[in-house]
């Protein structure tokens, strides 16, 4: 779960609180935002139930979160119910957004999302970044994010902070790209090139589309690992509900687990990666088709009219797929591995030797292999989400700037 995008603030021009009862009121905020969130449209009474307060409690609470403009009531809740009726609440469609931001190889992205989970905004920019500077990059970014922002604006609505997904290593300050193979980028710190008035956190595309699949996924289990692709392939690790990040915030790197060492030289310095045999380019490349935008319903549409060479491509694939996967499945153990991006369009055609190599390999029993349905929206999505889950754990610090 993304950390909350602000510090707390102080109480107010009032006394200052306790710090136990500052946090505990920050805290019982927090679960009757995210108990609403889930579970709404509910009544005081409901919430109070779920909860474990009192209705007089839950009922100051709430009338704070519908001043900061993150509670709506919606008047007397459906008839039928024993009882006076209550006041059903939801969480607003007027109040703040997330604002998502993606970079990739061959395109930029953005998108606001509020806080039921509504797309408000979006924009999208493609064009090749492959070994371009990040400056003009991030300039090209910020239009694309000053738009969305003034569309959301305009609307009433106001950003709540920015998450950006890149694909590459991003290091656990959330705000520097330490290595991006793809693009040719080291080192690079988004928070201080990328001109904005929002707070700004990044992370690997990778992690983002596992967080999308972890809160907006069907049926989703809370461990397992996540495999995605575009240029190259992403991996992210979730136990038990949260993101595996490893000691520098690097782990998930499938895509640079070799497969055959002595396979041809990686862009990350590496020989024989999953990327060389599965990533879209090693899959256009084998099937004797150009680059160029719309590859994976090109790749997509092929197969499904039996095109032999197409097929055989993501065959291999597929095989490349599993061998990687069996060395991170024998020492995770995840409940599932679910594959997202450009894999969710072409599972068809993968899935068989893929879960043939995990069958033939693992020292275990069988992992269940599932299709995400979120495909290539899930970086973007999960990094706007990660904005408007910071919102639901500390609403205290949103209805601090109001």
């Amino acid at each position: 779960m993304a950390a909350p995008l602000h510090e707390p603030r102080p109480a107010g021009p009032g006394r200052r609180l306790p710090d136990n009862q500052q946090g505990m009121r920050r805290r019982n905020l927090a679960r009757v935002m995210h108990t609403v969130s889930a579970e709404g449209p509910l009544s005081r009474a409901a919430v109070a139930s779920r909860i474990g307060l009192t209705r007089a409690a839950v009922s100051t609470l709430v009338d704070e979160l519908i001043r900061s403009g993150l509670l709506d009531e919606l008047g007397p809740e459906r008839p039928g119910r024993v009882g006076r009726p209550g006041s059903a609440l939801a969480v607003s469609s007027g109040g703040p957004v997330g604002i998502g931001a993606e970079i990739g190889v061959d395109h930029l992205a953005v998108c606001a999302v509020d806080l039921r989970g509504v797309i408000r905004a979006r924009a999208v920019r493609h064009g090749t970044h492959r070994g371009r500077a990040p400056q003009p990059v991030l300039t090209e970014l910020s239009g694309l994010i000053a738009q969305v922002v003034a569309e959301v604006e305009g609307e009433g609505l106001r950003p709540a902070g920015l998450a950006v997904a890149v694909p590459g290593l991003v290091a656990r300050d959330g705000r520097t790209v330490v290595r991006a193979p793809n693009l040719g980028w080291h080192d690079v710190d988004l928070g201080s090139l990328l001109p904005s008035d929002l707070p700004v956190t990044a992370d690997n595309e990778a992690n983002f589309g596992s967080l999308a699949e972890l809160w907006l996924g069907d049926d989703t289990p809370r461990d397992f690992l996540h495999v995605s692709a575009e240029i190259g392939i992403g991996g992210a690790v979730v136990v038990d509900g949260q993101l595996l990040r490893g000691a520098r915030g690097f782990a998930g790197e499938l895509g640079h687990v070799p497969v055959r060492p002595e396979g041809p030289v990686c862009a990350c310095g590496g020989r024989g990666c999953l990327e060389q045999y599965a990533g879209e380019e090693a899959v256009l490349r084998e099937a004797g088709l150009p680059p160029g935008r719309d590859r994976v319903e090109q790749l997509a549409e092929r197969a499904a009219h039996g095109d032999p060479d197409v097929l055989r491509a993501l065959s291999d694939a597929g095989t490349a797929l599993g061998i990687a996967l069996t060395g991170a499945v024998n020492l995770l153990d995840p409940q599932a591995v679910v594959l997202g991006g450009a894999l969710a369009a072409l599972a068809p055609w993968l899935l068989t030797s893929l879960e043939e190599e995990l069958a033939r390999r693992l020292a275990g029993p069988a992992c269940t292999v599932t299709v995400s349905r979120l495909g290539s929206e899930g970086p973007l999505l999960g990094a706007a989400h990660s904005v408007v889950r910071a919102v639901l754990d500390d609403p205290a610090a949103v209805a601090g700037q109001n």
